[in-house]
């Protein structure tokens, strides 16, 4: 596959009954919940890439885990492939960019995400945070 356009994270904090996911509102449309990612710039890592757009998009300050998915689409601007990784909250403050936050158990993450590999990446996330 082709290296990633993008980056973004799957930010999880608590554990069990407890774990939340971050999501962010979409920029074109603030219905929309999704997951925060963006462009990775020139010289960056997909890593640092996601640790940016999760401060910048929500300002959620958060550790790279690992590795968890990549999900491919295309947007007016072309074909998009973003790497997601799991996350850990860390600390949070206010978003820099005009977006809504919230802390979705993982239920309620899958029923307000749109996309079914969204979804199926919120799955993943909680299985993988429950073995760390």
């Amino acid at each position: 596959m082709a290296d990633p356009t993008h980056a973004g994270g799957i930010v999880v904090r608590g554990s069990g009954a407890e774990l939340r996911v971050l999501l962010v509102t979409a920029t074109r449309q603030a219905s929309l919940w999704v997951f925060p990612k963006g462009h990775i710039e020139s010289g960056e890592t997909p890593e640092a890439a996601a640790a940016r757009e999760v401060e910048e998009e929500a300002g959620v300050v958060a550790t790279v885990d690992a590795p968890i998915g990549t999900l491919e689409f295309r947007n007016a601007r072309g074909m998009v492939r973003a790497q997601f990784y799991l996350m850990k909250f860390v600390s949070e403050g206010a978003p820099r960019e005009n977006r809504r936050r919230a802390w979705f158990t993982v239920e309620e993450a899958r029923q307000a995400l749109v996309y079914e590999d969204s979804r199926m990446l919120v799955i993943k996330a909680a299985k993988m945070s429950e073995g760390r």
